[in-house]
């Protein structure tokens, strides 16, 4: 029997990105705790595929290209996609294809240098005054692009105590300034373990603010519980949390009301979004995602060039078509409401802001 052929053409890429209200076609499961919505996600692609209605062949494509990062999708993310649309953004971003086989020149498993700026397991030091926690490999969701989809997750801390050799080294370091708890993603781990370490990185008196990069508050919104607002502004560090949301579709039900509730707290909320071909890679799209973004109350903060990590060739779009689609924003955005395009380079001291050399581009560019 032949195989369906699972790319997307260039006019379903075209139809796919074109300006459109994207809502929820199914009501979004109702959950008791987000535990309990994490371990429900879905793993298996014939049943997202009988969910969405698309063809067997899809799922069994999936099947195919999966062993080395499985499928991870929450429900209540699912049901924010379109039914019988192979081609919709947020099922773009979960859904394993065949593409992810391909060898592509270029492209690494460790395309950030994550392994060169390793301090000790668990902790990098990229940029000057702030550290990057890898708190757990464990997500919400398995993003088909994620530039960490082969980081050696084995090889950090599984448990609080774990963070001791991060933390003393933190202590012995005083430009340190800034703590980023990361992952995989941080509020996977239950809030007592995260008030703990807020409070051991908070005994260190040269440590200012704490930042935390989810994307927990989107893929299972009931991840915003009043425990975690706590710890996040219960110590004496300034708390600052990214989000990642891509397109406004993801913004939707559920997903605002939690944004809105951090935004509640007095937490400065930044977005990341990373231009992803067959997803956003459309003027209209990132526009909307902005003005969405800022009606929730989160400033848009970067726009990154794909990281060119193994596996995820094809969502990488042209440089030149991200500095056309940047310059369109900017005429039709305020200031405040336009993103950095912004590219990060292994062994670099600052992210790269695309279109300028590294001698134009300004001071303070980090992560």
């Amino acid at each position: 029997m032949a195989t369906a052929d699972t790319s997307l053409s260039t006019s379903s890429r075209r139809q796919f990105a074109a300006p459109q209200r994207h809502f929820a076609e199914t009501a979004e499961p109702l959950y008791d705790t987000w535990q309990q919505a994490l371990k429900d996600a879905i793993r298996d692609p014939f049943e997202l595929c009988r969910l969405l209605e698309l063809p067997a062949e899809w799922a069994a494509a999936a099947r195919r290209v999966e062993r080395s990062f499985s499928l991870f999708a929450p429900r209540s993310y699912v049901a924010r996609m379109r039914s019988g649309d192979p081609a919709d953004p947020l099922l773009r971003q979960v859904l394993p294809v065949e593409a992810e086989a391909d060898v592509a020149r270029g492209f690494s498993q460790d395309p950030v240098g994550d392994r060169q700026a390793s301090l000790s397991p668990g902790l990098l030091h990229k940029y000057a005054g702030r550290v990057l926690i890898v708190t757990t490999g464990a997500c919400a969701v398995h993003c088909r692009y994620c530039f960490r989809r082969h980081f050696p997750y084995q090889e950090t801390p599984r448990t609080p105590e774990d963070w001791s050799d991060a933390l003393d080294s933190i202590a012995a370091d005083e430009s340190v300034h800034e703590v980023i708890l990361s992952g995989g993603d941080p509020l996977t781990l239950v809030d007592a373990s995260l008030a703990a370490l807020a409070e051991r990185i908070a005994a260190i008196g040269h440590v200012r603010r704490l930042r935390v990069h989810t994307r927990l508050p989107i893929m299972i919104p009931q991840r915003v519980t009043a425990e975690l607002l706590d710890w996040l502004t219960g110590t004496r560090l300034a708390p600052v949390m990214v989000i990642h949301a891509n397109h406004a579709a993801e913004l939707q039900g559920s997903a605002a009301v939690a944004v809105r509730k951090i935004v509640a707290a007095g937490v400065p909320t930044l977005n990341q979004a990373v231009l992803l071909r067959g997803v956003n890679d459309a003027v209209e799209t990132l526009v909307e995602l902005s003005e969405r973004l800022v009606d929730l109350g989160v400033m848009p903060y970067y726009l990154h060039q794909l990281d060119r990590v193994a596996g995820a060739a094809h969502f990488e779009a042209p440089v030149d078509e991200g500095l056309r689609i940047v310059e369109e924003m900017r005429r039709r955005l305020p200031g405040y409401a336009a993103p950095r395009y912004v590219q990060e380079v292994a062994g670099e001291p600052y992210k790269i802001e695309v279109g300028m050399t590294r001698s134009q581009a300004p001071p303070g560019n980090g992560l």
